[in-house]
């Protein structure tokens, strides 16, 4: 029998010695314990851990008896430990993606040095002398794996790594990942050294014409034997598992395209070489299929890396040049602006391209233009309006580079920013989601522009006709009245629900499926009783699931006897909830006036509930249209607002939305003298949000009072302290002693967390989310193991301290801010307070880069973008010290030493320190025009000089040498310096982290 099919056998047939049912890994794990005396680490470990287990054990180091510690001892126990990680690694057939995936750079290191001792290459030998054709094919193969390993690790080394969010520090934890990382490091220094050594041994693996053979279990088992037993079965040329010449072939140009691709960044030439290894590899996958055992090939990586090259090689391929990246690179190459405008416009019906290659596109256009190119301002606002329109499409939030851009719209502005809406859409095949999405995007145009020529351009184009239907359209008129005299709806006067006549029909189904599409009430009403002349089993409510009444209303109308009228009533009230879900606001109004027309002839319990959901719709429609331009409510809607919290009609039906968005709506209107005086007692005592909306409205009022008159503030202190507290339970345990359970949410309360959350995110009035964004920013900094503080208006006014702190949810209410002041910059983005408490929330969470974003974006929202100095009460000195920490931990120095000279008091000892580390990921040297202390600006003359850095010396004596800065100056003119050079500063780095 030959060696490979004694391998074949091998591998389907169990050993003698295991039970039937052991599988060859099972056996291996059951070895190593009785070999080795190791406690079994877990009931069914995965294979790759055994190879770290098997390895950490064979290269513990011992220690003799004086105690002192030896490398570890070439013993038997070491050997059988090290021969059953390459079992282990040959059970998963050498694959180096499962390999690379599990294990850390040192383990793999030495798994593979331990293949190559075994398959006998001498240690120390140059694998660049070797010649492996020469070699048995299991030798020649250990080299490969090994060679490929070390350049698949120098091209992953180059890679960005997110960094894992660190834990708890433990001593013992962080000395053994330094101990890693120091070694990672050491082997990677190596690797890269014997980087061309290795390439070269791959490109001579290309030229070999035979089939290589990797070791197997078995293969193993037989070199471990005593010299005498083996019957050089394992020096044959079939020996192992067999790898054909296509596969090794196709694994081999794919490593050399990825570092020969990662090594072109410095040398452009070196791409070609990468371009041939990539198409190469393409073709033996053609060759030898996708599904090779041997050969596993990311093929969408390997097509991306193909198109990379195409485009940053001249290629004479007609496909490669036919991508639009190609025809992209070429165009912004060559400055073709007006074709790359094109190829956008004609991606924004295919949507080809990745939304973040089309930013990336758009941000290097910004970088010509503000080096002075100002032709390209235009295509700047065209390639931005494709790019808009296209996250219009998919459903993404508008940037605010097209709010930029678009902040002095013209004729032209509007004539392409048309242009791009209607190619990017084709009616024909769209659906009605992107439909939507459209029409919302021109209509909100509409409300967005002052010049109302530039509205009717808009509204007068056949796309806005087509998309949006005529009472959408009249409503936006309705919106947009005040703007313009001219504008006067004519409106028909409405027939009675009654007059209608219903008609025959023929088909049920037919009218099924128009009874679901339909929201006209008087068709619905004619469908159904076409229906019910048809037959009278059927119950008409019941043919779509979508439609939904609140199970309080459900009872109600369920109990109508007439089989017609209980289907009309539930039907049009599901169909107007529903309307009213999806902001059809119009068709819900219709169709609610409809259901109140029929109800309130027989059932006054209905009427009511109709009449209390006409007035949820009317609130809707304000806030939704004229609330959003700040426009009061009427007065009618108000008072009937305030009617239905009055209301002491028994037995009618509620829900607790109505009331909840009537005092949202209430406080959101600053309606806060009825909500503390005049609101009956009764109702503050039955509902809870009727009792949280005075108690916010209080505390609201008594805001600019004197601190001994908020005790409202002190009670809403406590009913949220309330609502965030968690009841506790003890249990015995198994040994006798008591634990305290705490994961339970309080009944206590007015009112659950999750709902005060969502009454939150219903309001908008600035003062009463700040209110309560502050009380729950101090409620989060009480807890005892804070380290930083989140700083908040009005937080002085809580109370300091919990008399029962450890009741006190502090994970939910971390959770609570982070979601409240989110919400928060989604109704005023330009907050500066509400800006510096996120800030504060990524500075407290480790995350300083987006730490530095906000607040930036806090002075930059009250500065003019700095063109006017930031208020002190923005940038306190506690503010500057947090934005010094995000600088050091992001290793930009020289920005450390700037902002120590915004301190009311400069910190030189901080500055100093900060400039005597040469590890600065900032600009360094660039920055020296933004200093204005003269001290620190001799320091770094000082610290150059002793570095010998010349260049860097003078730069420095440049920047003191500025008459501005002459200390003799007035006053006034050192302080128009300073001032001068940080609004220069604090733009360079806003540009820099938005």
């Amino acid at each position: 029998m030959s060696a490979e099919a004694a391998d074949r056998e091998a591998a389907t047939s169990s050993r003698p010695c295991t039970p039937p049912q052991t599988s060859w890994f099972e056996f291996l794990l059951e070895e190593a314990l009785l070999e080795t005396h190791l406690k079994k680490p877990c009931p069914d470990p995965p294979p790759v851990q055994l190879i770290v287990q098997f390895l950490e054990q064979a290269s513990k180091p011992s220690v003799n008896e004086q105690n002192q510690v030896q490398p570890p001892p070439d013993n038997k126990r070491n050997r059988i430990l090290k021969l059953l990680a390459l079992k282990v690694a040959a059970h998963l057939k050498w694959d180096l993606d499962i390999l690379e995936k599990s294990l850390s750079v040192p383990v793999l290191n030495m798994l593979l040095n331990e293949l190559l001792c075994i398959s006998k290459v001498p240690p120390g030998t140059k694998h660049v002398d070797v010649d492996l054709s020469s070699l048995t094919p299991t030798t020649a193969m250990a080299i490969l794996l090994y060679n490929r390993w070390a350049i698949r690790t120098i091209v992953q080394s180059s890679f960005p790594v997110k960094l894992v969010k660190p834990g708890p520090p433990q001593l013992s934890v962080m000395n053994q990942i330094q101990q890693e990382k120091e070694l990672t490091d050491n082997i990677l220094k190596v690797l890269k050294e014997q980087a061309a050594d290795s390439i070269l041994v791959l490109e001579a693996a290309l030229k070999l014409n035979k089939d290589l053979y990797v070791h197997t279990i078995r293969t193993l088992d037989l070199l471990a034997m005593e010299p005498g037993m083996v019957n050089g079965e394992t020096e044959s040329s079939t020996a192992g598992l067999k790898i054909s010449t296509e596969e090794i072939q196709c694994q081999v140009c794919y490593d050399l395209g990825a570092v020969y691709f990662q090594q072109g960044s410095t040398n452009a030439v070196v791409y070609e070489n990468a371009k041939e290894k990539f198409f190469r590899t393409k073709e033996l996958i053609s060759k030898i299929g996708s599904s090779s055992l041997h050969c596993t090939i990311d093929e969408k990586r390997l097509a991306g890396y193909c198109q990379a090259c195409g485009v940053l090689t001249s290629s004479s391929d007609s496909t490669l040049q036919s991508t639009p990246y190609s025809q992209i690179h070429c165009c912004m190459r060559c400055g073709n602006y007006q074709e790359l405008v094109k190829i956008f416009l004609e991606d924004n019906l295919t949507l080809s391209l990745p939304v973040q290659f089309r930013q990336s596109v758009l941000r290097e256009l910004f970088q010509k233009a503000q080096q002075g190119n100002d032709a390209l301002d235009e295509i700047c606002f065209r390639i931005c309006a494709c790019n808009t329109v296209c996250d219009v499409m998919q459903g993404r939030a508008i940037g605010i580079q097209f709010n930029q851009l678009f902040l002095k719209p013209n004729k032209e502005k509007i004539d392409f920013l048309l242009e791009v809406c209607s190619r990017s859409i084709n009616l024909e095949h769209a659906s009605e989601s992107l439909k939507r999405k459209m029409a919302a995007f021109l209509k909100n145009m509409c409300l967005s522009l002052e010049d109302l020529q530039l509205v009717f351009m808009i509204s007068s184009h056949e796309l806005f006709i087509t998309l949006l239907k005529d009472d959408e359209r009249k409503l936006l008129i309705d919106q947009m009245r005040k703007r313009s005299p001219r504008i006067n709806l004519c409106t028909k006067p409405v027939t009675s629900f009654y007059d209608i006549p219903a008609s025959a029909s023929v088909n049920i189904g037919q009218l099924e499926h128009q009874l679901i599409l339909s929201v006209d009430p008087w068709r619905i009403r004619q469908i159904l009783i076409e229906l019910h002349g048809m037959t009278s089993e059927r119950q008409f409510w019941t043919i779509s699931s979508k439609w939904e009444v609140p199970n309080v209303y459900g009872s109600v109308i369920l109990g109508i006897k007439d089989n017609l009228t209980r289907d009309l009533v539930y039907i049009l009230m599901a169909k107007g909830l529903h309307c009213s879900a999806i902001k059809d606001f119009v068709h819900a109004k219709q169709l609610f006036v409809a259901c109140l027309e029929l109800v309130t002839e027989f059932s006054p319990k209905l009427r009511q509930v109709m009449l209390n959901e006409m007035l949820l719709l009317d609130i809707y429609t304000h806030e939704a249209g004229a609330g959003v331009s700040g426009e009061r409510p009427p007065s009618d809607l108000i008072s009937r607002v305030r009617g239905y919290l009055e209301m002491r009609v028994p037995d009618i039906p509620l829900r607790q939305v109505i009331a909840e968005e009537c005092v949202a709506f209430m406080l959101n209107w600053r309606e806060n003298e009825y909500l503390t005086m005049q609101v009956p007692l009764l109702l503050v005592q039955t509902n809870p949000y009727v009792k949280l909306g005075q108690l916010l409205a209080a505390t609201c009022k008594e805001l600019p009072g004197p601190k001994e008159s908020r005790r409202t503030a002190k009670d809403l202190w406590e009913v949220v302290v309330q609502i965030c507290s968690v009841s506790s339970q003890h249990k015995r345990g198994n040994d006798g002693r008591l634990s305290l359970i705490k994961h339970r949410e309080s009944t206590l309360g007015i009112m659950y967390r999750n709902e005060l959350l969502s009454f939150i995110k219903k309001l908008r009035e600035p003062l009463v989310l700040t209110t309560i964004l502050s009380l729950f920013v101090k409620l989060h900094n009480v807890r005892e193991d804070i380290v930083n503080d989140i700083t908040a208006e009005h937080i002085s006014i809580w109370p300091s301290t919990i008399p029962n702190l450890q009741s006190v949810d502090f994970e939910a209410v971390a959770v609570t801010v982070k979601e409240l002041v989110s919400y928060a910059l989604t109704i005023n983005s330009n907050n500066h307070f509400w800006l510096i408490i996120q800030a504060d929330i990524y500075f407290a969470t480790n995350q300083y880069s987006a730490a530095l974003h906000y607040y930036l974006q806090a002075g930059a929202v009250c500065s003019d973008f700095f063109n006017k100095m930031v208020p002190p009460d923005v940038y306190t000195d506690q503010v500057i010290k947090r934005m010094i920490k995000c600088c050091s931990l992001l290793n930009c120095h020289t920005q450390v030493a700037i902002l120590c000279q915004f301190l009311r008091e400069i910190d030189y000892k901080t500055a100093f320190k900060a400039l005597q580390e040469q590890n600065s990921h900032d600009a360094m040297d660039s920055y020296y025009d933004y200093i204005w202390d003269i001290t620190i600006l001799e320091y770094l003359t000082y610290l150059h000089h002793k570095r010998g850095e010349t260049d860097k010396r003078q730069i420095a004596i440049k920047a003191i040498g500025q008459t501005e800065l002459n200390a003799s100056n007035p006053e006034e003119v050192l302080q128009l310096a300073a001032q001068r050079r940080k609004k220069k500063f604090l733009q360079a780095m806003a540009k820099l982290y938005f």
